[in-house]
């Protein structure tokens, strides 16, 4: 079961790319694309995440206590001389209590958010951000490495950018959405320099 750990951030980008695709497709048209089919994708790829996020806490209660880990290599990301940074996820038992805080909560909100963004023009853009605000949070969460843990955190700032700025057209979220932007640069800043 541990084989399966890439299917958790898998689920999310499938989800936003899917979401964002049909949200690109639909934005000439005077009507937007189908809502239900958008929230399917939508909630069905957090409620993944959690399914298998699930299974592997419980596979992992009938190991050692000392045995406690899961993890998985995907590909190399850089190799370069003696540097290699591997695209590798690992879960223990502090990152598996934030991935299932993560997709379980995650999941409810966009449960939610399906009857909360109903009629509105921007619900695939809404579910594409969303989607990937999963999928940054899950990289940030079960990271092997410095550098792959920086590319979750810059994908979850940008994604909240993204969402706190959802309705662009007004002034007022426009400048929250800079503001957002403004301080994860600062906390950019801060993480490097730790």
């Amino acid at each position: 079961m541990h084989n399966l750990l890439w299917l958790i951030p898998l689920a999310p980008l499938v989800g936003g790319t899917l979401n964002g695709l049909l949200a690109l497709a639909a934005s000439g048209r005077e009507k937007g694309p189908n809502e239900k089919l958008i929230s399917l994708i939508g909630c069905a790829a957090p409620l993944v995440s959690f399914a298998v996020g699930v299974q592997l806490g419980l596979t992992m209660r009938h190991i050692a206590p000392d045995e406690r880990l899961f993890q998985q290599t995907l590909f190399t990301w850089i190799a370069a001389g003696d540097v290699r940074v591997d695209v590798s996820y690992w879960v223990d038992t502090l990152s598996m209590t934030m991935l299932l805080v993560v997709t379980g909560i995650g999941s409810l909100i966009h449960i939610y958010s399906s009857g909360y963004m109903h009629g509105d023009r921007g619900f695939a853009r809404f579910f594409a951000y969303m989607n990937l605000f999963m999928f940054s949070m899950l990289t940030l969460v079960m990271a092997k490495n410095l550098p792959l843990l920086f590319v979750g955190w810059e994908g979850v700032g940008l994604c909240s950018y993204l969402l706190i700025g959802f309705w662009y057209k007004d002034l007022a979220n426009a400048a929250a959405g800079k503001k957002a932007f403004i301080v994860n640069r600062v906390g950019d800043a801060a993480f490097l320099i730790g």
